[in-house]
Parts: C-alpha cells; structure tokens; sequence
C-alpha cells in the first residue's frame, strides 16, 4: 500500500504525469481514482486513499455499487471528495450506455421502453418511480423520478403525476418502476395504484399507456396483460 505523499513522488511517476506520458489506457484503477481524488490530506496521498477504496471491492466492477456512507468512512475522505467520484462514476456508465437517443424513439411497447431503462434499475435497492411524459407521437418529452422508496399509495400520489403532465403538455403518461428483489409480478398496491392512476387519466383525458415493473432481465407490463386497455377503442398502440 503506498502512502508515499505525491509531492515526494518522482514527477513522472505521479498519477497525472503517468497519464500524459502513458495514455489513460496504460495507468492504474488506483491512479485513476487518484487523480480524480485530486488530493489528499496531512500524512495520507491521494494514492493510499484510492487504495483504501479498492479495498471495500472484489473487483473494480463492483465500484459500481459502492455508496456515498462507505466511502465517507473510510478517513480523509469527506463529502466533497466522495461527491466527486460518485459523479465520475455515474458520468462514465452514462458515456458508455450503447442506447441511441431516446427522445428519438416513439415508446410504443413495454419491450422498447424496458432495453431503454433496464439498466437504470441496475443497482437500485429501493423502489424508483418513474413518470415518462409523451407527446402526440409518444415520442418522450420529459422524464420524471417521483418517489423512491416503497411503493404505496401514500407516496405515489396521483397529483404529483398530472401536475407534471400538465407542465410538459404531455398527451399521454406510462408509469415505470423496479421491483429490487427481481420478481416483476405485481403486488396488490401495484394494481391498486395503476386502476387509480388510469381512471384519473380518462378523466384527467391524459391517459396512462402503461405501467412497466422492471425486475431482474425481465418485466412486467400492465398493458400486455391486458391491466390497461387501449386509449380508446379507435386507436391501437402504433
């Protein structure tokens, strides 16, 4: 474990210098975590504090789930930095998503929207909510994360799903959310919550296209399994 402090570190052998002179390719986990670790504190490097994360890991696959608590133990490295690389690890998994613009799509089948979001829900341990906005097209104009947490009716308010609606001047709404243990089947406050939400769309005349649970490599449609019916019985979901 090497706490050497970097400005006792030969030039080119510092984690910023390696990288220019050797391609970010060619450097280390630890001095990559290290430059955007930037500093480190009175008697630990920025290098023996990278090494300290890679210790809470298997591999470096796993950084992926590791969370802002751990990090924040672990001593010398306070919010700001924990911040820091949180964000650049959230910024690299949203570079390299392979999904081409989504906005681009029309969202007319849970098979589509699910390839979209599934990965979203990769390494959620809670309940995420999600409103999806469309146009005419039900080509997607916003997106909305409205509760996390556990799902029921108290939370999932249906005001807070329409107000957003309106704002958007959304002509039609699909509802997503993940199930954590990876069982997609629908609990009874699932279907309660999605009779609710589609009677106050016919009113509301902003139907609900859809409600999708996202579990494990699969999902659930509320649509496909005939929960909802079409929007009306001229128009087919085209």
């Amino acid at each position: 474990m090497n706490n050497m402090l970097i400005k006792k570190t030969p030039l080119d052998e510092r984690p910023r210098e390696r990288l220019v002179k050797y391609g970010k390719e060619n450097v280390s986990t630890e001095d990559l975590i290290a430059i955007i670790l930037k500093t480190g504190m009175k008697d630990y490097s920025s290098r023996f504090l990278a090494s300290r994360i890679l210790e809470l890991v298997d591999s470096v696959h796993d950084l992926k789930n590791i969370t802002l608590f751990k990090l924040m133990n672990i001593k010398g490295i306070g919010a700001v930095k924990a911040i820091d690389f949180l964000a650049a690890l959230e910024l690299g998994r949203r570079v390299y998503e392979t999904t081409p613009n989504i906005k681009s799509v029309k969202l007319n089948s849970a098979e589509i929207i699910y390839e979209y979001f599934k990965n979203r829900f990769e390494d959620e341990m809670q309940e995420c909510f999600y409103a999806l906005y469309l146009d005419q097209q039900k080509k997607l104009i916003n997106k909305k994360l409205l509760f996390k947490g556990t799902l029921n009716k108290s939370v999932v308010h249906p005001r807070e799903i329409f107000k957003e609606a309106y704002l958007n001047s959304a002509a039609y709404i699909i509802c997503i959310h993940n199930h954590p243990s990876g069982n997609v089947k629908p609990s009874n406050e699932d279907i309660i919550i999605t009779n609710s939400l589609t009677q106050i769309g016919k009113i509301q005349k902003i139907p609900i296209l859809d409600h999708i649970i996202i579990g494990k490599d699969n999902y659930y449609s509320f649509y496909e399994n005939d929960f909802i019916k079409e929007v009306d019985n001229n128009e087919k979901r085209k």
